[in-house]
């Protein structure tokens, strides 16, 4: 899987950035328990999800607060 820009990001729906933001939470959750097992193949994986879960989290923000601000 590639890393996701953030300007990809801003061109999506606030709904598909949320269930992008899920699968992303529950990829993280299995790489977590297969470190936990010690059946983790890629360790750098971990790293690159918690980045793009920020990714996703922060373009969240933006289009909450651009809406709030056009209030």
């Amino acid at each position: 899987m590639a890393v996701v820009k953030a300007e990809e990001l801003r061109s999506k729906s606030p709904d598909e950035l949320k269930t992008q933001l899920t699968s992303l939470k529950k990829e993280a959750f299995n790489l977590r328990f297969q470190g936990a097992t010690g059946q983790l193949e890629n360790p750098a994986r971990m790293r690159l999800v918690r980045r793009e879960i920020a990714r996703v989290k922060t373009v969240l923000a933006e289009k909450s607060n651009a809406t709030n601000v056009q209030e």
